[in-house]
This record gives structure tokens, C-alpha cells and sequence, in this order.
């Protein structure tokens, strides 16, 4: 589908939109006061069309207050008053000068600089040369004809007038057609025309050179030159051809010379990032070949192009790696010449480490930073509004130090704008940067309350741009829960911007990003919504259709049913009119009556708001009789390939193209296969168009090659050709040099130094060596060097930290490659000498704290000064009771200032912490200063460890909660926000508060069908906490909790006895009615190094849910650190969602993972958390899943895997003993036994035939039972074991226990079928119980003839009969 790569594109320009985002200075917002800022500027080199009637020179710029603007040409100030032609336009510093009314723009040529100012400092444009182009006339001139011998050489001279910018040339003759040129004539890079031999037909024309200028869009043409051939032997134009240009006439051969340049050897000097151009043109005769290679090196196949008949050789986007001797050689069959071009690549200044804005809080430190490189080096300058930062005033808070400035302690007078200026002969950098010092609390920049649509799977960014001084740490949270979105599917970037990697349905939300610093916070939200794609599931295909006949495209879509979608077709690319003879429909375009015109390609495209799909297919119009034609298919594959054309580093290939099978070639791919060290494997090596069979093939030395071509068209790739005999070209030096070229030390007194060795293919030869070469940096000392064959070597012995220049060259038998760029090495480091002093600290607040320390000297540091690392830990938490981790932590503070200081952040409130300080190098720590020991200030607790809502009966609700992890303070209570929820809306906020030491509530209901949401904070005397958010369950879609309030009760009595020689003993968990879920238990009993683990497979069912719990028997206690452990992993899951639930003995601020794998496809999910417990959502119903739980930074601490199974899907459900329609089926039912029985009772006495009233009586009883849902009656009582006897209303054991009774209690039912022998069946419940006697007696007719009496309870009657159950009435109570 062709909508594919615009999803592609689009997710693509988003995350080069963001990583650019990352690097640009920091903006601040325009109605906070800030220094200027240059926005708009001409080019440094500007060139104007003299006839321009207004000329423009642009400089804007921003700032706050608005800046206001000056010029200088040529460094002098402008008077822009004094100059009635030149004028600045409103609020911006933008010139115009107007020639409507005469002047020269000549007279306004120079270097004009622009000023920026307003109260807070001065920004500088670039200095823009301006320049008026020029289209200077040929001089006049009589050029006399030129006489030359046939075959010898000649130079007709161009001399173009010098342009500005420098013209175009060409040649052309009187009658304006352009000389055509070949390897015998061509025009040189100066203009000239070469004519490496002379024909006789070349006197035929004239030869005019021609100037375009773009600018003024003129061309000027030189006096044509008339050429006189003299011939040795008369010369007949009809005997000429290409085979033979001399018709058979002897003329003298002569070996090759070059025309230019002249001489053996030339010096040629280019600047990197520019194009290199360098030109050998030869005479001779025959015309001579021209050859390229480079010295020491082979030419880089991926950046050279040979133009004007590889006479040019062309290299794009110069590098250093490029310089060398470059040798061109002619050669025809009476010999060869050469000349070598010395290659310079010098270096205007480029960027290595741009200065950037900056903004700081009063009191804060930062730096300046302006690196670039260049060759020769270039000079760092510093101005600092506009003037040289020498003659400013000067500042005990800024230093410079070469090409950093550092500000410590900065005013709210520091801002200003600073200029960088990097420049050496071939050109500079200039690069404006403010700093501004602004004390501003957090706040939002972007919109409020944005809704983000985006399409499922794809990657997503929310962005929340803020601002702040202090510059504010910021945070996603999601739905108000959580402890920040940062890891896993999240990635948050500095500049506000969240990622999700992967969005999914689950991820729709609502997001709040909060900023915060000390001088407060400041929160916007971003609605996420997740989207299916709009997507064509069935496109339209390719069609052939007979003249006058109908054609139908079908194009069925799905989309998300949010989105609304609009489909447009389209015939070659242009919009397709509706109407008479095409129609279109929801899912097809109908075209009536077919002719010629309609044959093209038809598309079908579908969008919605936020993406869309195509797809394509031909509509072929075929003559009546014509047969319908076949499907493109793949090409067939190339055919007879054959090498020619061999040289040193080049073959031609050439091939047959196979059958393109009706769709055409667009492309062949040439792959290769050398057998010298990766034989068998084939490798791309290039591709060309597929309109060639014969191409030229760049290869690389000491390899033996053969070729491979597959041919690719619209529906695929060809199977590969059969392979080309091999080809071996000849070794040469090597070309490449060694990468990523390092020296470092390993240990103290050594030096390591390292290289990427050379790939096979650029060996160029056999038994490769690398020559490596140091000395120690501004030493003056001679070079050392060995040569190795390995990609390493070590220097020593070495002093300590010593700075070494070192380089590298790879060479072969056959010679030595180049050398590569001089780089810094150093030798090892070692342990730092002194140690911070004097650490102490100040501003504690709740999370972080200020601290202060005496630097040491950097020369003890003996190694690169890394950082000064703070080491921390919490000693213990001020809450009594609560158990806390000792884990040590650590932080780097980077500074190099006189008076250090740092913001540690990240503390836990109300806690007791103890640091110290070393100062560090890349290998070593110093000893540590001195113990400090601090308390953080009491702040907001963290959300409840648990919030759970339980329905214990239709009016009530039963709430539980447990105590934070991190309380953070001293608990005082806890505060339950709720609304009743009506649909989307919500209702009135209502607040209950209880004490610190409740952890339950429960609510009545107004109505059974009444929801709520709630919102759970712990509070301190700070305020309230972290929301813990809730909504009750559905009453039809209960969970009895009571298992799982005891598994808690039970996870908080393991974790408080983690440091316990015994383990708390399992309570047992407390009976229940309902039938028992299928568990296994699987119990091994514990060694002294051994562990116990109970685990339980549990099913969810529609009535109850019981936790999986896996317990862990920890043992060997009696240690003071104890091995971390997970334990006590339970799970309640219902049916699309599971609650988590576990012990650990880890650190608080500990990271898990939850691995999660269905059973039915062993797909397995992972799900980064913080601490227990947690909601595990997207399951599906009625699937078995196993899970686990594992620590992020200790993976092999694991807990056991539990299984579980989730709740079949949700149905409503509701009591059916409560619905009009069933009372009303009963009634009826009640009626129509009551007939019944009637109708038996007349029939009884005029001796009719009626049904088995035992029949009547069982089946009676269970309706009024179901109905009333009424106890079961003594006799129907299940046994122990849950079985019953519906046969005789006994037990299973009573009936075993009776099986020798007196068959009165076994007789078969009266009225059923006839067995085999004639025997007459009769059932328990037969109307022999109900007469007079033991035998019940019929007539003739089948009717009773005892009389129809009622079967007392034994305690009742024992054995008495009564005929009252001769009434109707009677004999419905008795059914009851």
C-alpha cells in the first residue's frame, strides 16, 4: 500500500524535528525579558544584479525589549539619514537601497556588518561582503586564420573576460551548433579547446567561444577562429570514417604529451567540503587513453567520477583523507606519460562545539563553549557585546579560559550576548550567544489540554515545551498515578518531549507533564487517544476488459469507526470526474460501456484526520475478440555474461537481459564473490539502470572476482544469473587508512595503543602490516615507530598521564599506504593525590539538597579530571519503625571553579542521610573527605502500598487500603475524595478523612447499581500525597475478597520479619461454601541452604476469585546483610485484568519486571513497575498465563513463576427469581397442575386413566423450589460428599446402607415400558404408596381402584393413611 510511506516519512521528519529540538539553545518565551538574538541575515557572500532597481540587505533579530539596529560598512558606522536612497524597515534592521532615482550600486559595494541591541547586551550579524556582479564585454579582436598540420596538436585559447560570478564557457561555430566534442577534442577546466590531433575535416568550420553570465542572463561571443588543415596527401572527405579518420592517407603517429598541465608534476590546493577538480588533457596520435590512479592509495570508488572522457577526475565533499599524489598517464601503442598532481586539502573553519544560549538562575554557574578546527588551526576570539571581551569591564564572575568562558555565581547584571569568532586565512565562524540570569518559576509553553490522535503501533510524541530559571525538572505522569513515565515503552527527552515507543490501546490516557524547581511547579495534560489504521483489506486489481463492456474496481476499507474516512480515485494520477458512465459506491468505481480513453492506472486512495492508504491497479480495454492478456511476472534472469575491457581496477561486464515478462526492467544488481576470504558469499557491489547490459565495474585490488547479476522489475527480482568466470586484480599498496585510530593507558607507566584494522577488501595485497609512529607531545623529540601485524601495541614504560601524538600507516608487500591525521594519546592514569575537603551542606529541603566543598589541584588528579563523586546513602528513615535500604549511591559534579557547589537531588524526605566526596579520573577515585550527616525535611507521602474495593453485599462497599512505602513524614491521616459515576459524567465530590491508623471504610449504597470513583491520598502535616485512583466493581461481577485480604495480612507479617531466624508460619485461609478451585501443590522440604516454595494454579470463576500465592521459606537469617529475595508473589485476576501483589528486601527505590507469558501461544510480555502492588491489565478472558517478577538492576533475583487462569468474559447477569415474565410462567404452571390434578380427581371417580402423581409431585417440587429458592427438604440433603440420591430422596451412603431393605423401598415406577421378560417396571414414586393396600389393583380400562391417598413423613403417620389427599387442594400442599 502506497500510504505505508507516509507513515514511514512522517514518523521519521517527527524524530529529526525532535533530535534537533535537543540541540538547539534553550528558547526562552518572548515576553520574558532577554538579550537579542540574530534571526535572519544575508549570506556572508552577496552578489545583486546591477539592475535590480531596490536592493536588500537582511538582518532581523528578537529580543525582549525589542533590540533596535545599526550598520557598518567596512567597520565604519552608517548614517542611514544622511543617505536619502538607503532605508531600514520598521522594526527590523533589514536595508533597502533604492536606484529608481539614479546612483550606481557600485558605490555601495563593501562589508556590512548589523548591530542588535537592546538593555541586556548587543547580537552581531555576519559580516556580509556585498558585491554587484559584473558581465565585463570581450575585448575586440582580429583573430587570423590558424594554420596547422594534419595530426598535429592545437590549442585554441578561450580567455573569457573575468565575471563576476565567473561565467559559464562553451564553444560553438558561426551557425550557433555546438562543437562536439570526444577524447581527441574537449574543452579544458580554463575554457580552452584541445584538439589532442587534427583532422583534415576540422577545417570545415569555425570554432567561437561563448560566455553566459546567470546573473545578468547575458552571453558574449569571442570572434570565431578559422582553421587551414594542411594535408600531406590530397584529402577526399567520402573516404573518411570513424575506423580510419584519415582515409587511408599516411600521417605521422606521434607518443603521447600533455597539454595541460604542463610539465611533470603540479601543486594543487583545495579546501575541504569543496569540490576537487584535476585535469590532464595529452596530444598524441593515436589519441591518447587517459589513466587515474593515486600514489600510496587507491582512488575512493564511492566518491570519484571521471567526466570529459577520463580526462576529469572529480571528487565531491573533500576530506583530509584525500590529499596525495595523483597521477594521470597517457598511453596510446607508442608509449605513455605521466604527471603527478600534489593534492592540498586546507580547511576553512567548521564547527566542532557551537556556542548555545544560555540561561541561568541568579547565583548559578554555567559555561561558554566555542570549539572549531580547521588548517591551519584557527584563532579563537571572544567579544562580548559586540567589542573584544578584553577592553570589557571586568568580572570576578566570568572567566575565560581559551575557548570555554566560566560564570560562577552569576547577578541578575551578568546577561549579555557574547560573540565567538573562529577564522584562519581561508575564512570564520561567528556564532552569537547570550546568557541571561532570570529567577522565574516553572511554567508552560504549548497549549492546554492538547488531544493527540495517533495510530496503534506507531511511535508517538507527546510534547509539553516548558521554561523555567532554574531550569525545572520535568516529569510525565499518566492518569494522575504513577512515580514518572521514564524507561521501557517511555523515553522523556530534556526538552519535554515524551516517546512511546510503540503506542497501544492501553496506552490511551490522559498524560501530565509536571516541571519542577525550587521556586515551585507548574503541569499541563495531553489526551492520548489510539487509533486502528485506515487501511484498503481489499484493492483493486489489475483488469482486462473488452471493449464496451463494464469494468469494476473494488476498494474495501477499515478504519477506525471514530475516524471518519473519504475515498477519491484517481486515473494516472489526475482526479476522476464521476458521474454518466462511472459511478462509485461505498466499496467499488464502476465504469460503464468501456473505450480506449479509459485504459490507464487507477487508484484508490482512503483518508482519515490522521492518515491515509492507496493502492493501485491497470485497466486494460481489449479489441472483442482479442484474448484476455497474461500477468506481469518476474523477469527471467541474465543470460551469458562476459568480462572485457580488464584493468588494474576495473572490468566491463556485459550481459543478456531474459524475458521481462510483460513488466519492464528497472534495474540491474551486480553482486560479487571473491574466494579469498569470504568464499561463497555473495555480496552487493552496485546497480545500474535497467536500460544497460554493459557497465563498468570499479573493483579493488588482490581480489579474485566473479560476478552475478539479478534483473529487478514492479513485481520483483529475477533468480541470479549463472555466474561470470573469475577476474583477479593485480595487488597494489594500500589505499585505506587505519580507523578510529586511540591511545590510552591500561595501567600507570603504559600506553595502549589501538586501531580498527583494515577490512579484507581493502588489504590491496598480501601480508599486511600496520607502521605505527608516536612521540611525546611538544617534546621535540624524533618520532618512534615498529611495525605489527596486530591491531594493538603497547608503549612502555610510560611516565604517569603524559600527553603522546601518534599515527599510523597500513602497508603490504607491495607498499605503504597513507598516513593517517596525528591524534592525542595519553598514557595511564593513577590514583588521585588529594582529597575534597571541607564538604559540608546547606538549603536541605524534602528531595535534595545544596552542598558546598574546596576543590583539590588538578595536577593531583594524575589523570583526566573526571568528576568530583559525591557518595550518599540513607541511614535511616525519622519515622519510627520503618526499615529502610542502606544502598550507597552516588552523583558527579563536573566544575573547575574556585568555590564549587551542587544540587544533590533525588532524596527521600524525613529520612537521615550520611555522604562523603572523592575526586575521580577516568580509572581511579581519591581518598574521601570528610562524613557528613544530614536529615531531609518532612514532605508529602507517597500513594497508599494498596487500594482495594470490595462489595461484601448489594448495599455496601468495602474499602481497604495499606500505609506507603515512604511516608515521607509523619502520617496524620488520610483523605478519600469520591464521586458517584453517571455514565462519562461524574458527580458531586464528596471528602472523608480518617486517622492514621484506619485502613478501612465501608460505604452504603443509595442503590445496588450505584458506581463510584475514588481518589486515595495518605497526608502529612505537608499535605496530601500521591492519588491512589479506584472505581468500584459492577454487583454482577464480584470477587469474594476475604482470601486476598488474608494474603496481605500474611505479605506484611513476611516482610516484617525479613530479618527473623523463622519465618511467620502461613495462616490458614479461612473456609468458604464455594466449590473449591483445581490447584496442585507442590511442597519440597527445606535444607539449611534450600528453599521451600508453595505454588498454587488457580482458575478464576464467575463467582469467586481466589489469589495465587507462592510463599517463599527464607532461611540462614542470622546475617547482617541478608541475599535480596522476591517472595510472596500472589495474584487475583479476574477478566481482563490482574492485581499483583509481592515481598521483597530490596532497596525502596528498586525497579521490577513483571514477565508475563500466555500459555496458548508462549507470547511473553514484559512491564516495567516500581513497587507493589500493581494492576495488570490488557489480559484476555479465560487464557492461562504464567508469570513472574524480577529486579530490573539484578536480574537473577527472580521471584517463582505463578499460573493462573482469567475469568471467562463479563455477561450481565440478573436475578431471575425477581422478573415479571418468570412469576408469571410459574403461575401459569401452578394452574395448569392444578387442572391437571382436577381433571385426575374426576377421572378417579368415574374410573378414567390419569398420570403418575409421582410424576406430578417431583416435578412440582422442583419448580417451587427453584423458584423460592427454598432449603432442600430432609430428604433431598446432599451427602458429605455432595452427592445425592434422586431416585428414593436419600443419600448416596443412606441408600448403601439400606441396599437389604425390604423391596418396598426399590419398586420400579408403575406405567413404564415392558422389559424383555415381560416384567413391569415401577418407580420409587409410584401411586401403589398412595392407596389403601401394598398392591395397587386396575380395571379393565387401566384405572386405580384403590383409593387415591397422600404418603405421610414416617415421624407423622408412621404408617397411618389418610384420605384427605383426596382433595385437590390437599395434594398441592402435599407437592409442596
Amino acid at each position: 500500500m502506497l500510504g505505508k510511506g507516509g507513515h514511514a516519512a512522517l514518523t521519521l521528519m517527527s524524530l529529526l524535528l525532535l533530535l534537533w529540538q535537543e540541540v538547539v539553545g534553550i528558547e526562552v518565551p518572548q515576553d520574558l525579558k532577554q538579550p537579542p538574538t540574530i534571526i535572519k541575515q544575508s549570506v556572508k557572500d552577496y552578489i545583486v544584479d546591477p539592475r535590480d532597481n531596490t536592493i536588500i540587505i537582511e538582518c532581523e533579530a528578537k529580543g525582549n525589549p525589542a533590540p533596535t539596529f545599526s550598520w557598518r560598512k567596512n567597520g565604519k558606522f552608517v548614517n542611514i539619514g544622511k543617505d536619502p536612497r538607503v532605508t531600514m524597515r520598521k522594526r527590523l534592521g533589514t536595508l533597502e537601497i533604492a536606484f529608481r532615482n539614479g546612483g550606481r550600486p557600485e558605490d555601495y559595494e563593501g562589508e556590512y556588518q548589523c548591530f542588535a541591541a537592546n538593555d541586556l547586551g548587543v547580537a552581531l550579524s555576519n559580516k556580509i561582503l556585498f558585491r554587484v556582479s559584473k558581465a565585463p564585454l570581450w575585448p575586440k579582436e582580429e583573430l587570423e586564420p590558424v594554420t596547422v598540420i594534419e595530426g598535429s596538436t592545437l590549442v585554441l585559447p578561450c580567455n573569457p573576460p573575468p565575471g563576476l560570478p565567473p561565467p559559464i564557457i562553451f564553444w560553438m561555430d558561426s551557425n550557433m551548433t555546438p562543437i562536439p566534442q570526444d577524447r581527441r577534442v574537449s574543452m579544458g577546466l580554463n575554457g580552452d579547446l584541445y584538439f589532442s590531433n587534427v583532422l583534415a575535416q576540422d577545417g570545415q568550420k569555425d570554432y567561437s567561444c561563448n560566455a553566459r553570465f546567470n546573473f545578468t542572463h547575458t552571453i558574449q561571443q569571442k570572434n570565431p577562429f578559422t582553421l587551414k588543415v594542411q594535408t600531406m596527401e590530397p584529402y577526399n572527405q567520402t573516404s573518411y570514417n570513424t575506423s580510419d579518420p584519415y582515409g587511408g592517407r599516411k600521417v605521422a603517429e606521434s607518443p603521447p604529451t600533455f597539454l595541460s598541465p604542463s610539465g611533470s608534476e603540479s601543486v594543487k590546493m583545495v579546501l575541504r567540503d569543496e569540490q576537487l577538480l584535476l585535469e590532464c588533457i595529452a596530444a598524441g596520435l593515436p589519441t591518447p587513453t587517459i589513466k587515474w590512479f593515486k600514489r600510496g592509495g587507491d582512488l575512493p570508488a564511492q566518491k570519484v567520477k571521471f567526466e570529459n572522457y577520463n580526462k576529469t577526475l572529480k571528487i565531491v565533499h573533500v576530506s583530509e583523507e584525500d590529499a596525495g599524489e595523483y597521477v594521470c598517464r597517457a598511453i596510446n601503442h607508442l608509449g605513455s606519460v605521466r604527471h603527478s598532481i600534489y593534492v592540498e586539502v586546507k580547511a576553512a573553519p567548521y564547527w566542532l562545539d557551537k556556542p548555545t544560549n544560555l540561561v541561568l538562575a541568579p547565583e548559578e554557574n554555567g559555561r561558554l563553549v566555542c570549539r572549531a578546527n580547521g588548517n591551519p588551526k584557527p584563532d579563537i576570539q571572544w567579544l562580548m557585546n559586540g567589542e573584544p571581551i578584553e577592553s570589557a569591564q571586568p568580572s570576578v564572575n566570568r572567566e575565560v579560559l581559551g575557548d570555554t568562558i566560566l560564570f560562577h555565581k552569576v547577578l541578575m547584571e551578568s546577561s549579555a550576548v557574547y560573540q565567538c569568532n573562529a577564522s584562519n586565512q581561508h575564512g570564520y565562524l561567528m556564532a552569537n550567544a547570550f546568557v541571561s540570569v532570570l529567577d522565574m518559576p516553572p511554567r508552560m509553553l504549548g497549549p492546554k489540554n492538547q488531544l493527540i490522535k495517533v495510530l496503534v503501533n506507531n511511535r508517538t510524541f507527546l510534547n509539553c515545551p516548558f521554561f523555567g530559571s532554574p531550569l525545572p525538572v520535568l516529569r510525565w505522569f499518566k492518569n494522575g498515578q504513577g512515580s514518572g513515565l521514564d524507561g521501557g515503552q517511555y523515553r522523556a527527552y530534556i526538552n519535554g518531549t515524551l516517546e512511546i515507543k510503540r503506542a497501544r490501546k492501553e496506552d490511551e490516557g490522559i498524560y501530565t507533564c509536571v516541571a519542577n524547581s525550587i521556586l515551585g511547579k507548574a503541569e499541563n495534560q495531553v489526551q492520548l487517544e489510539v487509533k486502528e489504521p485506515t487501511r484498503i483489506i481489499e484493492a483493486p486489481t489489475n483488469q482486462s476488459a473488452v471493449r464496451r463492456s463494464k469494468a469494476r474496481f473494488h476498494c474495501k476499507v477499515a478504519s477506525d469507526p471514530s475516524l471518519s474516512t473519504k475515498v477519491t480515485w484517481t486515473k494516472d494520477g489526475e482526479p476522476l470526474y464521476l458521474g454518466g458512465r462511472l459511478k462509485k459506491d461505498e466499496e467499488s468505481l464502476t465504469i460503464s460501456s468501456v473505450s480506449e480513453d479509459d485504459e490507464g492506472m487507477y487508484t484508490c486512495t482512503v483518508k482519515s484526520e490522521i492518515d491515509q492508504d492507496s493502492a493501485s491497479a491497470r485497466l486494460t480495454v481489449l479489441e472483442d475478440a482479442s484474448p484476455i492478456p497474461l500477468r506481469p511476472d518476474r523477469p527471467d534472469p541474465p543470460m551469458d555474461l562476459d568480462l572485457s575491457d580488464a584493468a588494474a581496477r576495473s572490468v566491463r561486464l556485459t550481459w543478456i537481459p531474459g524475458n521481462d515478462h510483460r513488466s519492464p526492467v528497472t534495474e540491474f544488481l551486480v553482486q560479487f564473490e571473491e574466494d579469498r576470504w569470504e568464499p561463497g558469499r555473495w555480496q552487493d557491489l552496485s546497480s545500474f539502470p535497467g536500460d544497460l547490459n554493459s557497465v563498468i565495474l570499479q573493483l579493488a585490488p588482490y581480489v579474485n572476482y566473479q560476478f552475478r547479476v539479478i534483473a529487478i522489475n514492479a513485481v520483483g527480482r529475477s533468480q541470479p544469473s549463472r555466474p561470470s568466470p573469475r577476474y583477479k586484480t593485480t595487488g597494489s599498496p594500500p589505499d585505506a587508512i587505519p580507523r578510529d585510530l586511540r591511545g590510552w593507558g591500561s595501567k600507570k607507566d603504559n600506553m595502549e595503543i589501538t586501531w580498527e584494522p583494515l577490512h579484507d577488501l581493502e588489504r590491496n595485497g598480501p601480508n599486511l602490516q600496520y607502521n605505527v609512529w608516536w612521540r611525546r607531545k611538544d617534546s621535540g623529540d624524533d618520532w618512534t615507530n615498529v611495525t605489527t601485524f596486530q591491531s594493538k601495541y603497547i608503549v612502555h614504560p610510560t611516565e604517569t598521564y603524559v600527553p603522546y601524538e601518534i599515527k599510523i600507516q597500513a602497508r603490504n608487500d607491495l607498499g605503504s599506504g597513507p598516513e593517517s591525521n596525528v591524534v592525542i594519546g595519553f598514557s595511564g592514569e593513577d590514583k588521585p593525590k588529594e582529597a575534597p575537603t571541607e564538604l559540608q551542606i546547606s538549603k536541605v529541603g524534602g528531595t535534595s539538597a545544596k552542598i558546598h566543598w574546596k576543590p583539590v589541584d588538578l595536577s593531583s588528579v594524575q589523570g583526566e579530571f573526571k568528576e568530583y563523586r559525591l557518595y550518599y546513602s540513607r541511614e535511616s528513615s525519622l519515622v519510627p519503625g520503618l526499615v529502610v535500604s542502606k544502598e550507597k549511591k552516588t552523583t558527579g559534579f563536573y566544575t573547575t571553579v574556585p568555590e564549587p557547589s551542587g544540587i544533590l537531588k533525588d532524596l527521600v524526605p524525613y529520612s537521615r542521610y550520611q555522604m562523603f566526596m572523592v575526586v575521580a579520573n577516568n580509572r581511579f577515585e581519591s581518598p574521601p573527605s570528610n562524613n557528613v550527616i544530614f536529615t531531609t525535611e518532612e514532605d508529602v507521602p507517597d500513594a497508599p502500598r494498596f487500594f482495594r474495593i470490595n462489595r461484601r453485599s448489594l448495599d455496601t462497599l468495602y474499602l481497604q487500603w495499606g500505609k506507603p512505602l515512604e511516608p515521607n513524614g509523619i502520617l496524620i491521616g488520610y483523605q478519600l475524595i469520591y464521586h458517584r459515576v453517571n455514565g462519562s459524567r461524574l458527580g458531586p465530590q464528596q471528602i472523608q478523612t480518617f486517622l492514621q491508623n484506619e485502613t478501612e471504610f465501608t460505604l452504603r449504597l443509595p442503590d445496588r447499581s450505584a458506581r463510584y470513583k475514588f481518589n486515595l491520598s495518605a497526608l502529612t502535616k505537608v499535605g496530601a500525597g500521591e492519588v491512589y485512583a479506584e472505581e468500584s466493581p459492577h454487583f454482577t461481577n464480584e470477587e469474594n475478597f476475604t482470601d486476598a485480604t488474608d494474603v496481605v495480612k500474611l505479605t506484611e507479617a513476611t516482610l516484617s520479619s525479613v530479618f527473623s531466624p523463622t519465618p511467620t508460619p502461613l495462616p490458614p485461609l479461612p473456609p468458604t461454601t464455594i466449590p473449591p478451585t483445581t490447584s496442585s501443590t507442590t511442597t519440597t522440604t527445606p535444607l539449611p541452604t534450600t528453599t521451600s516454595t508453595t505454588t498454587t494454579t488457580t482458575e478464576a470463576t464467575a463467582t469467586t476469585t481466589t489469589p495465587v500465592l507462592v510463599t517463599t521459606k527464607r532461611v540462614d537469617q542470622n546475617v547482617l546483610a541478608p541475599r535480596r529475595e522476591i517472595w510472596n508473589l500472589t495474584v487475583v485476576p479476574n477478566s481482563d485484568y490482574a492485581n499483583v501483589n509481592w515481598s521483597h528486601n530490596l532497596p525502596a527505590d528498586s525497579k521490577f519486571v513483571v514477565e508475563v507469558t500466555l500459555d496458548s501461544n508462549k507470547t511473553v510480555t514484559v512491564e516495567e513497575v516500581k513497587q507493589p502492588p500493581i494492576n495488570l491489565r490488557a489480559l484476555i478472558a479465560g487464557e492461562k498465563y504464567r508469570l513472574r517478577v524480577y529486579s530490573q538492576e539484578l536480574n537473577s533475583v527472580s521471584s517463582k513463576f505463578v499460573i493462573f487462569k482469567t475469568k471467562a468474559a463479563h455477561i450481565d447477569q440478573v436475578d431471575i427469581a425477581t422478573q415479571g415474565w418468570f412469576i408469571g410462567l410459574m403461575c401459569a404452571i401452578a394452574l395448569i397442575i392444578l387442572i391437571l390434578l382436577i381433571v385426575c380427581f374426576i377421572k378417579r371417580s368415574r374410573g378414567g386413566k390419569y398420570p403418575s402423581p409421582g410424576f406430578l409431585t417431583g416435578f412440582t417440587k422442583y419448580l417451587v423450589r427453584d423458584k423460592k429458592d427454598l432449603p432442600l427438604d430432609p430428604v433431598d440433603q446432599k451427602d458429605q460428599d455432595g452427592s445425592f440420591d434422586y431416585q428414593n430422596g436419600s443419600s448416596v451412603r443412606d441408600r448403601n446402607e439400606n441396599e437389604n431393605s425390604s423391596d418396598e423401598d426399590n419398586k420400579p415406577l408403575q406405567g413404564s415400558q415392558t422389559s424383555l421378560d415381560g416384567n413391569v417396571k415401577e418407580s420409587d414414586d409410584s401411586l401403589v404408596d398412595y392407596g389403601e393396600g401394598g398392591d395397587g389393583q386396575f380395571n379393565e380400562d387401566g384405572s386405580f381402584i384403590g383409593q387415591y391417598t397422600v404418603k405421610k413423613d414416617k415421624d407423622e403417620t408412621e404408617g397411618n393413611e389418610s384420605s384427605e389427599a383426596t382433595s385437590p387442594v390437599n395434594a398441592i400442599y402435599s407437592l409442596a
